[in-house]
């Protein structure tokens, strides 16, 4: 019985039929691999009054203080993907409270998902993305040493709410645009 042989395929540069925009397409089967967002998710999380952080052990910003979040993956609701992102970064359970913000990041092509959580125990440890994770009063948030513009927005976002049980979801500041 002969062997069954598949060709590679060949992707060139083109406006697909139909569309506005070039794409990446299959020359041989026209096959459209679309580059879409990525979307990220994840979590101000609090025990007591202290809010949980995380110093990244990975690029990018390697050092820099960040809230538990991570691409969501596929088939994964962006609820687990927010308590999961907590437990590999700093092993903590969470219970979501409610959603926070969406932030739109276009210059990295990121949509990000972020929820109020409470911590279910202060029982926190660093996890293999993480170099250290920390329990943060308000305070002593290390501001100066914050991995990205949107965990700073989550904050203020998640200080703006703190007292609140309903409000809508906040989007990217006016200055982040």
């Amino acid at each position: 019985m002969a062997e069954k042989t598949f060709e590679e395929p060949l992707f060139r540069t083109k406006v697909p039929v139909g569309d506005d925009r070039e794409r990446s397409v299959c020359v041989r089967c026209e096959f459209v691999d679309y580059e879409n967002p990525k979307i990220v998710v994840g979590s101000v999380a609090l025990w007591k009054d202290k809010i949980l952080l995380c110093r990244r052990a990975i690029e990018p910003r390697k050092g820099f203080w960040t809230l538990p979040a991570g691409y969501l993956e596929t088939g994964e609701s962006a609820e687990d993907g927010a308590r999961r992102e907590a437990w590999e970064e700093a092993r903590a359970r969470l219970t979501l409270d409610r959603f926070l913000a969406i932030y739109s990041v276009p210059r990295i092509s990121q949509v990000q998902l972020m929820y109020r959580a409470r911590l279910e125990t202060d029982e926190i440890a660093a996890g293999p993305e993480s170099e250290a994770v920390a329990l943060y009063s308000w305070d002593a948030i290390p501001w100066a040493d914050l991995a990205f513009p949107t965990v700073g927005w989550a904050l203020r976002h998640w200080r703006e709410t703190r007292d609140s049980a309903d409000f809508p979801p906040f989007s990217n500041p006016v200055e982040g645009l």
